[in-house]
């Protein structure tokens, strides 16, 4: 079940097609369906994400929390997932980035939201990285 907060935004970018105000207004989001890795329940996050290529990549920031977001560890237990940008929905697999592919999304992500940057001085985890794909039909 997603927090009040992510339900909110959850419903408004499904409402205007993909668009958000608030702290996410201008921002590219993707909604991701993930499996629960306990419960096996389909749970939706709102993730910000840098386009590249064919690829979104997102980042499991967590706001800076201590720990990995539930989405990141549905993730790692059941790759598969659903991604919603836009008006499109579409599978995706996952794909976790390491080393220096990693720490330049990073930084790439850092450019477009500073927030990131941020992020990374909350904690002293490194952050993951996700590279979503979409499946192939």
């Amino acid at each position: 079940m997603a927090s009040e907060f992510n339900q909110k935004v959850i419903e408004e970018f499904r409402a205007n097609d993909g668009k958000v105000g608030g702290m996410f207004e201008g921002s590219p989001l993707v909604l991701l369906t993930t499996t629960g890795a306990r419960t096996g329940n389909q749970v939706t996050s709102p993730v910000m994400y840098l386009a590249d290529g064919e690829r979104y990549i997102v980042i499991a920031s967590n706001g800076g929390a201590d720990h990995h977001p539930a989405w990141y560890h549905n993730l790692r237990a059941t790759p598969a997932a659903t991604a919603e940008v836009g008006t499109e929905t579409f599978q995706v697999k996952a794909e976790f980035v390491e080393g220096d592919e990693r720490d330049a999304l990073y930084a790439r992500m850092v450019a477009q939201a500073a927030g990131f940057a941020e992020y990374e001085r909350r904690t002293s985890r490194r952050i993951p990285v996700v590279a979503l794909y979409r499946a192939s039909a």
